[in-house]
């Protein structure tokens, strides 16, 4: 499949609704870039002199959240990127392994996988090959067959064994946007590892409430849930619900519901499987920016990042609600975004869970929720 296949194909598998041109606010575009300037300025105020990172060094995707906000920012040149960016990419690079991972002491496959993406969007020959080194140990994180329902086919943090569908979908989308590092080289594309993809859309899969197409004992029926997505098999964030028949039913929840289908679109799942039309149906009646739909206000920057992206790579311009109403996604995401802004340019969430009383960690969340947002005004 060429890349503008993918394009389309990708489009039209995430719409929430019939493609609706999107109409052009000034007022808004203006207030959007204001806020992405001021988060992008306080971003670079944290950044260290020395080292070059953002944020928290023991955590290199930290720095690359952050790299990648400076180097969303409409109009830059990812063949002249800023010297901020220069020099968080140069703390990315000094944290790469021998075997190419790029992390400090822990958690391998995170850091690396948001490390990889960030290399995917800057120019250079080092870059490029800092990037294909990378692809190389996320793949292998990959969980083999085993016998485990809750593992095969899925990636973790990458230093046990471990899987969970936040880390999958990273690192899906790592590999996703790192093929074009190797484009123009198709017979060392030929030599390189490659994911095996069938594996983990089943492991996405079995994340996933819809007992059509998941194969475990634990998946519900229950209308509330159904087409959503979990943390991993059997395992939710949101916990449980009691069903009337004495059952219980593992409940979906927003952030994972979004995570579900970027993976589905990274791993090129055809717009009319009825997974992705499942997911697409729950996350429309569960549409809100006031939280994270299933567990209130924890890792909300996190749904918002994951939302955005979703809905901004889809070209959605609308969601059908469940009333038939239709929301201006990029309008309501905005309004919610700018009343957490705080006069130094950095957005926080009261609520720590998932380290998100750390401001350089949300504000990198919120300036890239913004830029996917301004790219479709």
């Amino acid at each position: 499949m060429t890349r503008r296949q993918f394009t389309a194909t990708a489009i039209a598998a995430c719409s929430l609704t019939p493609n609706l041109r999107a109409q052009g606010d000034v007022s808004l575009k203006n207030e959007v870039q204001a806020a992405i300037d001021k988060g992008l300025k306080y971003l670079k105020s944290r950044q260290d002199a020395a080292t070059g990172s953002i944020g928290d060094s023991a955590y290199p995707a930290m720095t690359a959240l952050a790299a990648m906000a400076i180097m969303g920012n409409p109009g830059t040149d990812a063949d002249k990127a800023p010297a901020e960016a220069v020099k968080a990419y140069d703390f990315l690079l000094s944290q790469q392994k021998p075997d190419g991972a790029i992390y400090a002491t822990a958690l391998p496959n995170y850091n690396t996988a948001l490390c990889l993406s960030a290399l995917t969007m800057i120019n250079g020959e080092r870059y490029r090959e800092a990037g294909i080194r990378a692809r190389r140990p996320l793949i292998s994180f990959q969980s083999p067959e085993s016998g485990d329902a809750t593992l095969e086919g899925g990636i973790g943090y990458g230093n046990k064994p471990s899987a969970d569908l936040s880390n999958t979908h990273f690192a899906l989308e790592a590999l996703h946007l790192s093929k074009k590092l190797l484009a123009d080289d198709p017979d060392r594309a030929k030599k390189e590892p490659q994911l095996n993809y069938a594996a983990a859309i089943k492991f996405v899969s079995r994340c996933q409430n819809l007992a059509a197409t998941n194969d475990q004992s634990w998946v519900s029926e229950d209308p509330k849930n159904k087409g959503g997505f979990v943390y991993k098999p059997g395992d939710s964030k949101a916990g449980t619900d009691d069903l009337a028949d004495g059952k219980k039913a593992v409940r979906s929840y927003g952030s994972m519901g979004y995570a579900g289908l970027l993976a589905f679109i990274y791993s090129e799942v055809k717009a009319g499987d009825q997974r992705v039309t499942a997911v697409r149906e729950w996350l429309s009646k569960n549409y809100t920016v006031t939280e994270n739909p299933g567990i209130g206000q924890e890792g909300l920057f996190y749904y918002y990042h994951t939302m955005a992206k979703a809905l901004g790579l889809s070209r959605t311009e609308r969601v059908e609600l469940a009333d038939g109403k239709q929301a201006n996604w990029r309008l309501d995401l905005a309004r919610q975004l700018f009343n957490f802004q705080g006069q130094d340019g950095s957005f926080t969430n009261p609520n720590g869970r998932w380290m998100e009383k750390n401001p350089d960690l949300t504000t990198s969340y919120a300036t890239l929720a913004l830029e996917h947002i301004i790219r479709g005004l």
